[in-house]
C-alpha cells in the first residue's frame, strides 16, 4: 500500500508519461531507508526528510528522462555521482540501462555497491576513480551513449570531466539548478575544444517546492583530443577558457 509521499511521486512522474510500478516503489523505499541509515555514518546528503528525498533526489534524477529518450540509451556513465544521483533512480525506472558510476570517494563507492546489491541492480558498476584518470582508460573512454553529472562543478570543468566518456554521436547532460546561461557562455570554448556542441537547455520546476532546474544537453560531434582530460586537479585549478 502506497503512502502519500509515494503516491505524489508516482502521480507526478505519470503526468510526464513515466510509469512507476509497485516493484519500483519498493526499490525506491529501500533506497531511501538505506540512504538515511548510511547517512548517519557518512555525509551522503544534506536532504533527509522523506518527501524531500523523493522529490529533490529521486524525481529530480528521473527528470532527465523528460528530455532524453531513455529507450534510445543503452549505456550511461554518471560522473561524481555521490549517493547515486541521477543514475540509480534512472536505473530503477529504466532497468535496461547499463550503468557505470564513477566517484573519487571510496566511502561513497562502498555505499553504492551496497545499494546495487540491495536492489539487485544488474549491469550496474561503481568505480572508485577520479574522472580525469578514468576518462583516459580505454574501456571507459568514448564508450557511453549518455554521460550525466548533477551539480558537481561549473560547466567548463564538467565538460572536461564528462565529455571524454561520451561516444561519438552520444550525449552529455549536465543537471543544474538556477539559470545556467552564464556558465554556458563561459563553457563555450571547452565545449568546442572537447568535441561537443550545445543542443538544448531544458528548464523545469520540481513539484511541491517549485525549485528551479535546468538540464543542459550536448552532443558529441567529434572525438575528444587525446590531451584531455588533463592530469587530476588541473581542470578545477585551470578550467579551459579562451585565453
Amino acid at each position: 500500500m502506497n503512502d502519500e509521499v509515494q503516491t505524489l511521486f508516482q502521480e507526478q512522474l505519470e503526468k510526464r508519461g513515466i510509469r512507476v510500478s509497485e516493484t519500483m516503489l519498493e526499490q525506491f523505499e529501500t533506497y531511501y531507508q538505506q540512504l538515511i541509515e548510511w547517512n548517519e555514518r557518512m555525509n551522503l546528503t544534506g536532504i533527509t526528510e522523506r518527501e524531500q528525498v523523493y522529490i529533490k533526489h529521486f524525481y529530480d534524477s528521473v527528470s532527465l528522462a523528460f528530455f532524453v529518450d531513455m529507450n534510445e540509451i543503452n549505456t550511461l556513465a554518471d560522473i561524481g555521482s555521490g549517493a547515486g544521483f541521477p543514475s540509480i533512480p534512472l536505473k530503477i525506472i529504466f532497468p535496461h540501462l547499463k550503468i557505470t558510476i564513477i566517484d573519487s570517494l571510496n566511502k561513497r563507492i562502498q555505499f553504492l555497491n551496497h545499494i546495487i546489491e540491495s536492489l539487485d541492480l544488474q549491469h550496474t558498476e561503481a568505480i572508485h576513480a577520479r574522472a580525469e584518470e578514468a576518462g583516459r582508460q580505454a574501456r571507459l573512454r568514448e564508450q557511453f551513449d549518455l554521460v550525466t553529472a548533477r551539480a558537481v562543478a561549473r560547466l567548463n570543468v564538467l565538460n572536461e570531466f564528462c565529455l571524454p566518456f561520451a561516444k561519438l554521436g552520444g550525449y552529455f547532460a549536465a543537471m543544474k539548478g538556477t539559470s545556467p546561461q552564464e556558465e554556458i557562455a563561459e563553457a563555450a570554448y571547452s565545449t568546442k575544444i572537447l568535441g561537443a556542441k550545445l543542443m538544448e537547455v531544458h528548464p523545469l520546476r520540481l513539484p511541491v517546492d517549485d525549485s528551479e532546474r535546468h538540464i543542459i544537453v550536448m552532443q558529441k560531434v567529434k572525438q575528444t583530443p587525446r590531451s584531455y582530460p588533463r592530469k587530476p586537479g588541473t581542470p578545477l585549478k585551470q578550467p579551459l577558457m579562451k585565453r
